[in-house]
C-alpha cells in the first residue's frame, strides 16, 4: 500500500499543529507502508518509505490582491500535486489549503479520499481578516471536501460533534483518532540557557504561553490577564508569526498597555530545543485559545511535567484533565462573531486566578506535571496513532 499525504506546512516549513501532526505522522507512517509527501515548499527527501517532495508557486505571475495570494497558491499547488501523476492508493489531505488537490485526485485518478479535520472553517470566521473572500472559497472548498471524502478523521469527540452539526456527513464516515506527541523529545531537561539568552530568570516561577498571534489562540486575553497575576512571576509569551497586520498591531498595543517587570515577549518561531527548554522550566503553562480543536500544544507541555492552565474548549478538555493534570478555565458563553468571550476581562480574570492558584503551591504543580506526563504516555504516542491511521486506511480497501 502507498498513502500521498497532502499538507502545507512540512518541515522545515512548519507554524502550526498541523505541521507538526503530518511530520510526525508520515514517519511513523512510513514504518508500516510506502508514504508520499506533497506539501507547499521546496523539500526533496527521500528515506526508507518516505518520499517528501514540495511544491512552489512562480510569484511573478501572482498579481492578485495580498489576501487572496495565499488562496490562488493554493489553488495552482494542489494542481501540481496532481498533475505531476500519482501512483498512490489512497489521498490523505490535511488542512483546507489541500483539499482540492485531494478531490482532484478523488476524481481524476480514483483513489479514496481521506481528510483529516485539524479545524473548520466556519469556526475561524476571523480569517476574513487574513483571506478577504478567499475565506468564501476556504469555506466552499472544505464542505465539498469534507461530504464527498470517504472518510473523515476528527482529532476529537467535539471536533466530530461540529462536523456533524456544520456538514452533511455520515456519521459512519468520521474516526476520531487523535494527535499525539514524540515522548522521546518532549521530555523534561535541566536546561536553562535558552531561557538566559532570552533574558528570562531561571530562579523566578513563570506562566508560559506559545504560539501564533492569532485570534484562535487567545493570546491577547492572556495579555489582558497579565494585571491580574502576581507581580513576583514572570510572564513569557513565545509568539510570533501573526496573521494579519492588524492582530500583530492588537497584539503590541496589549502589550505595551502592560506597565510591570519580568514580561518577556519572545517574537518568534522558535527551535525545538528552545521550546523544550521553554516548556520544562515553566512553572505553568497557559493556552487561552477559544477555539481549539486538539490543542497539541498542551500535550507537550504536560510530556514535559509542566502544570497547564488552559480554555475549556474544543479539544482540550480531552487532553487536560481538570484538577489532574491542570486545569480548565470555562469560557462562559461565546459570542457568534467575532468569535469571542461575552466577557472578556471576566476570562482574563478567570486564567490569572488559575495560574496564581498554582504558582502558590508548587507540590501542586509538581504533582499535575508528574500526571500530565504519564496521560501523555499512556494515550497519545505516535506510534499507536499511526497504527490506527494504517488500519482505517485497509478499511476502505485502499
Amino acid at each position: 500500500m502507498k498513502a500521498l499525504l497532502l499538507t502545507n506546512e512540512y518541515p522545515p516549513n512548519v507554524y502550526g499543529g498541523a505541521g507538526v501532526h503530518v511530520d510526525y505522522l508520515s514517519r511513523e507512517l512510513a514504518k508500516l507502508l510506502d508514504v508520499e509527501v506533497r506539501c507547499f515548499g521546496s523539500q526533496d527527501e527521500t528515506l526508507d518509505h518516505l518520499r517528501v517532495r514540495g511544491f512552489g508557486i512562480d510569484e511573478a505571475r501572482h498579481t492578485e490582491p495580498k489576501p487572496l495570494k495565499s488562496v490562488f497558491g493554493a489553488v495552482e499547488r494542489c494542481t501540481s500535486f496532481n498533475s505531476a501523476g500519482i501512483d498512490a492508493d489512497l489521498v490523505h489531505c490535511h488542512t483546507w489549503y489541500t483539499h482540492l488537490g485531494g478531490i482532484m485526485a478523488k476524481l481524476n485518478y480514483g483513489i479514496p479520499l481521506i481528510l483529516t479535520v485539524h479545524s473548520l472553517e466556519p469556526l475561524r470566521p476571523w480569517k476574513r481578516e487574513q483571506l478577504g473572500g478567499g475565506y468564501d472559497f476556504s469555506l466552499w472548498v472544505e464542505k465539498t471536501a469534507l461530504e464527498m471524502a470517504d472518510a473523515v478523521i476528527a482529532v476529537s469527540q467535539e471536533t466530530k460533534a461540529d462536523v456533524l452539526r456544520l456538514y452533511n456527513v455520515d456519521e459512519k464516515k468520521i474516526h476520531i483518532i487523535y494527535n499525539g506527541i514524540d515522548l522521546d523529545e518532549y521530555q523534561k531537561t535541566d536546561s536553562t540557557g535558552e531561557l538566559i539568552r532570552y533574558g528570562i530568570d531561571p530562579n523566578v516561577p513563570f506562566v508560559l504561553f506559545v504560539g501564533r498571534i492569532t485570534r484562535q489562540k487567545g493570546i491577547v486575553h492572556l495579555v489582558n490577564a497579565i494585571r491580574y497575576l502576581d507581580p513576583k512571576i514572570q510572564v513569557v509569551l513565545c509568539a510570533g508569526a501573526p496573521d494579519t497586520p492588524e492582530i500583530a498591531a492588537e497584539m503590541k498595543a496589549a502589550v505595551d498597555a502592560v506597565h510591570r517587570p519580568g514580561v518577556i515577549w519572545i517574537q518568534e518561531m522558535v527551535a525545538k530545543p528552545t521550546v523544550r527548554q521553554l516548556y520544562s522550566q515553566a512553572a505553568v503553562f497557559c493556552c487561552p485559545s477559544i477555539y481549539e480543536p486538539f490543542g497539541i500544544i498542551n500535550l507537550e507541555a504536560m510530556a514535559c511535567e509542566t502544570a497547564v492552565v488552559a480554555s475549556a474548549v474544543g479539544g482540550i478538555k480531552e487532553v487536560v484533565v481538570h484538577g489532574e493534570t491542570g486545569y480548565l478555565v470555562p469560557l462562559e458563553q461565546m459570542k457568534e462573531s467575532p468569535f469571542e468571550p461575552l466577557c472578556p476581562d471576566q476570562f482574563a480574570r478567570d486564567l490569572a486566578a488559575r495560574v496564581n492558584e498554582l504558582m502558590a503551591d508548587p507540590a501542586l504543580r509538581e504533582r499535575m506535571g508528574k500526571a500530565g506526563r504519564r496521560r501523555a504516555e499512556e494515550k497519545f504516542s505516535w506510534a499507536a496513532i499511526a497504527r490506527q491511521t494504517a488500519s482505517l486506511y485497509e478499511q476502505l480497501g485502499a
